[in-house]
């Protein structure tokens, strides 16, 4: 083999051997990349079917109901325009309570329901994840502009 040909085939080896290797990376991070939506988006059927993904919003007042077991919590997460029934079984962080911020991590069931893995509350009185700070502004702006609208639709109807 010429010195030309031994350089070709040590470069095209090396270059497999990159594509092998981020091969394998993206394959290990295809079932590890979890992607996070609202009550809403979830409803509108955007979240993906099958795959774990990641839910916030705050946790509905006057719904969180604990099972005989102690362990088993269903609550409700909403996004001030649509809520989502989770259920999770474990213990829940000490910061969990009703009215406050909270991400699940699961998959959505056949029977509707969100079965958590994995139950995240806010770590202080201030902090609100970014994407869910945008999600709950969005819901109460469109929320009332669905009032204004309802409020109009009377007063038009009479004329």
């Amino acid at each position: 083999m010429k010195p030309r040909q031994k350089r070709l085939m040590y470069i095209l080896v090396g270059v497999a051997g990159l594509a092998i290797a981020v091969g394998l990376v993206l394959f290990a991070l295809k079932n590890n990349v979890s992607l996070y939506f609202t009550p809403t988006q979830v409803m509108n059927k955007e979240a993906p079917q099958g795959r774990s993904f990641r839910i916030g919003g705050l946790v509905e007042v006057g719904s969180v109901q604990r099972q005989a077991d102690g362990l088993t919590v269903h609550f409700n997460i909403t996004d001030m325009v649509k809520t989502m029934p989770v259920v999770y079984k474990g213990i829940l962080p000490d910061l969990f309570k009703e009215g406050k911020g909270v991400v699940a991590q699961g998959k959505m069931e056949a029977d509707g329901l969100m079965h958590a893995e994995e139950v995240l509350a806010k770590h202080d009185e201030n902090y609100m994840p970014p994407e869910a700070a945008d999600a709950i502004k969005r819901a109460q702006e469109a929320s009332a502009a669905t009032e204004a609208v309802d409020a109009i639709k009377p007063a038009a109807k009479t004329k």
